[in-house]
C-alpha cells in the first residue's frame, strides 16, 4: 500500500510588533532558522504596530496553518488579539500553538544569556520583565522566574520595568546581574542596560534552545495535541 505524505503545514510566527528595527531583524532571524529546521515555510505577522497583519499574512497562505505566538507569557495579546484576528480572517484551518513561554527551551536561553555576559553561579540574579496588568500574564511570568530559579539555585522573583510592581531599578544592586525575560531588544531592554549593576544579559532572541522549543510546538500541533483555532 502506498503511504501517503506526512503534513507540513506552513508555520506563521505572531509577534507583537515594534517600530524599532531590532524588533523585526530578531523574528527574522527566529523565522529563518525554524524554516531550515523544520523545512517548511515560515511566515511572519505582528498583532500590533507594524504589518503584516495576521489577515495580510493568511492571505499569503493556501492551506492549513500551523500559528505559533512569538510571546513568552499567555496575556491579552495571545488570548484576545490574536483570536479576534484570526476570527475576522475567516479561517478555519489555523492551529494556535502556546505560546513561547514559559517553558523549559526558555530557561536554558535565559541561562545562557546569562553566561554569556559573565554570570557565575555564585552570584545574585535578578529577573526582568517587561511588565503587565495581566494577572495570568504575571502568572507565567513567575513560573518563568521559579524556572530558572531552580537551574540555577536561587529563589528568584520577576521585577518589572513597568507596569508592574517591583520595579527592576528598585530591586537591583551593584554586584547583580539582570537577566531580561525579553525577546527582542528595544526600550525596556535600553532602560535595563542603563541600571548600575555588575551585567545585564541580552535578549532571549533566536537562541538555538527558542528554536528547539518551536520545533516541538510545530510538531505537537501537527499530530493534533492542540486545539483548532
Amino acid at each position: 500500500m502506498r503511504r501517503s505524505a506526512p503534513l507540513t503545514p506552513p508555520l506563521l510566527l505572531v509577534a507583537h510588533g515594534t517600530r524599532n528595527p531590532a524588533g523585526p531583524r530578531v523574528v527574522e532571524r527566529i523565522a529563518d532558522a525554524a524554516a531550515t529546521r523544520l523545512r517548511v515555510p515560515v511566515h511572519i505577522a505582528y498583532v500590533d504596530v507594524i504589518g503584516p497583519t495576521v489577515d495580510e499574512a493568511l492571505r499569503e497562505v493556501v492551506g492549513p496553518v500551523v500559528a505559533l505566538p512569538a510571546f513568552l507569557a499567555a496575556g491579552y495579546h495571545v488570548r484576545t488579539d490574536l483570536p479576534e484576528q484570526l476570527a475576522a480572517s475567516g479561517r478555519e484551518d489555523v492551529t494556535v500553538c502556546a505560546p513561547l513561554g514559559p517553558a523549559p527551551e526558555i530557561t536554558e536561553a535565559l541561562l545562557g544569556r546569562l553566561v554569556a555576559v559573565g554570570w557565575q553561579p555564585r552570584d545574585r540574579i535578578v529577573f526582568a520583565a517587561a511588565g503587565s496588568s495581566d494577572e495570568r500574564a504575571l502568572a507565567d511570568v513567575s513560573t518563568a522566574a521559579r524556572m530558572l530559579g531552580r537551574r540555577v539555585g536561587q529563589w528568584l522573583q520577576p521585577s518589572y520595568v513597568t507596569t508592574a510592581a517591583p520595579a527592576t531599578a528598585d530591586v537591583c544592586g551593584p554586584a547583580d546581574f539582570i537577566v531580561p525575560y525579553l525577546l527582542a531588544p528595544g526600550l525596556f531592554h535600553r532602560r535595563l542596560a542603563d541600571l548600575p549593576v555588575s551585567g545585564v544579559a541580552e535578549p532571549i532572541g533566536a537562541h538555538p534552545s527558542v528554536i528547539d522549543l518551536i520545533i516541538r510546538r510545530y510538531r505537537l500541533a501537527v499530530r493534533g495535541d492542540v486545539s483548532a483555532a
